[in-house]
């Protein structure tokens, strides 16, 4: 039996996106608008608009349609915005990422999904815009700075460099703490410093690298 996938993009979005508070139109346009079965392995496609996390090697995880909305309205580039993405994985978030922004550089420590998410975003042709890089984002060195940064995996604590890579007024969304009760923050960088918005509470994989040190007792 075949899917019609444009009727379940349709259903993700009212039955799954919109219900949790994503109202923003240039978010619900890009999510209903890319085909996500494209960025999913074809033994999970029939899945790809499914109310789970779904697995994409290496411990990680394409992100709930619902998380993935949110995360894209809590950031909301502008169209003439630069957007750095930390964690390419499937390369899903990178095409809404860069179907709303100027320009997407996304980073991926596994050359794996690097490779794959280019090869699935030029067989869209939606490579005028995003550059993919192979590169651990824990190591990376840049003097750009960005509008916008979205962090795609859990971090127990951020790093500190991360926030350097802002613009004046830019934002970064992450996903912080311990599971199972991370908290999903924007952080915007002013003049006065960095402050910090919680917005929801969720549990994501951690980034490679990013995960808590183990603790050792006695």
């Amino acid at each position: 039996m075949s899917i019609d996938y444009a009727k379940a993009r349709e259903t993700m979005v009212e039955q799954q996106v919109r219900p949790w508070d994503v109202l923003d139109l240039r978010v619900l346009d890009a999510i209903a608008s890319i085909p996500r079965e494209a960025f999913v392995s074809e033994a999970l496609r029939a899945l790809a608009y499914s109310d789970t996390a779904l697995p994409i090697g290496h411990g990680e995880a394409m992100m709930k349609p619902v998380l993935e909305g949110r995360t894209l309205q809590s950031l909301l580039p502008a169209a003439d915005e630069c957007v750095l993405e930390i964690g390419t994985g499937s390369g899903y978030l990178t095409a809404c990422l860069a179907r709303l922004s100027r320009e997407v550089v996304s980073l991926e420590r596994h050359a794996d999904l690097a490779d794959a998410a280019r090869a699935r975003l030029q067989a869209l042709g939606m490579t005028a815009n995003i550059g993919i890089e192979h590169v651990d984002a824990l190591a990376w060195q840049t003097t750009r700075q960005f509008d916008a940064i979205c962090i795609t995996g859990a971090v127990d604590k951020l790093p500190a460099r991360w926030l350097e890579w802002l613009k004046p007024g830019g934002r970064l969304f992450v996903v912080q703490g311990r599971s199972p009760a991370m908290d999903a923050v924007l952080m915007r960088h002013g003049v006065n410093g960095t402050t910090v918005e919680s917005l929801f509470e969720t549990d994501l994989p951690y980034l490679a690298g990013a995960a808590p040190r183990p603790e050792f007792t006695l």
